[in-house]
């Protein structure tokens, strides 16, 4: 009995696989492209806040006013605290303008309520939150729907193979094996579509927490300094 070559390599079974099963792989493929771009994009956020936030809290606790630190600030663009100092800095400017009340032994401008500030402080701080959260929901559906994708394209697989076991009443391996291969392959690429993008999600959301606990500090430091300095107790 002549034995059947049968051609199981991972392209020869994906150019051999149904429709359904090539649509399913390419969107996954894309899934995962997306999340590596998503992925390199947000790592270079991070990279580039960090270094800014450093350069500008440094600046910060140096400088002589809030007005100079307010003039150098276009410098520290990426600056997540910088861009919260910049809110806090005009609305605390507004205060100033509607209370112009001045205390006796000084020239300081004495303002007696605080919650506006806190209120934008606390803004600012969620926009900026919001803003590094945004297009982490691709690796958040792609870690949690990968798998569940390429599950659909293993049981397509699975029945095609069966379809054709009935159609033939033979289930050698050359009528069982390219089903089962593209099936196994749609698992396989399921699985690398989610893992990094699950790694690369809960990597970011670590980050963002360590960010959130950064900006509430610097608005509780600038909270006390300007509390100090032009609030009245």
């Amino acid at each position: 009995m002549d034995k059947v070559a049968v051609n199981t390599s991972s392209f020869d079974a994906i150019l051999h696989a149904s429709p359904l099963v090539q649509l399913t792989l390419l969107v996954l493929i894309f899934l995962s492209v997306v999340c590596w771009g998503v992925g390199i994009t947000k790592w270079r956020q991070f990279r580039m806040v960090n270094e800014q936030n450093e350069l500008f809290l440094a600046h910060f606790w140096k400088a002589s006013s809030l007005d100079s630190l307010y003039e150098q600030i276009d410098q520290y663009g990426t600056s997540t605290v910088a861009r919260i100092y910049r809110a806090a800095y005009l609305e605390l400017k507004k205060l100033a303008e509607v209370s112009p009340a001045h205390s006796k032994d000084s020239n300081k401008i004495q303002l007696s309520s605080i919650d506006n500030l806190e209120r934008i402080l606390r803004k600012a701080s969620e926009n900026e939150l919001a803003h590094l959260e945004s297009k982490l929901n691709w690796l958040a559906t792609t870690g949690s729907t990968g798998p569940f994708i390429g599950l659909f394209g293993t049981v397509w697989g699975i029945m095609s193979s069966f379809h054709k076991i009935g159609q033939t009443g033979n289930a050698s391996l050359a009528v069982v094996a390219p089903g089962i291969s593209e099936a196994l392959i749609a698992t396989a690429i399921g699985l690398a579509a989610a893992i990094p993008a699950v790694m690369l999600y809960n990597h970011f959301i670590s980050k963002i927490r360590k960010e959130e606990i950064e900006l509430n500090n610097f608005s509780t430091d600038f909270l006390n300094i300007v509390k100090r300095n032009f609030f009245r107790s």
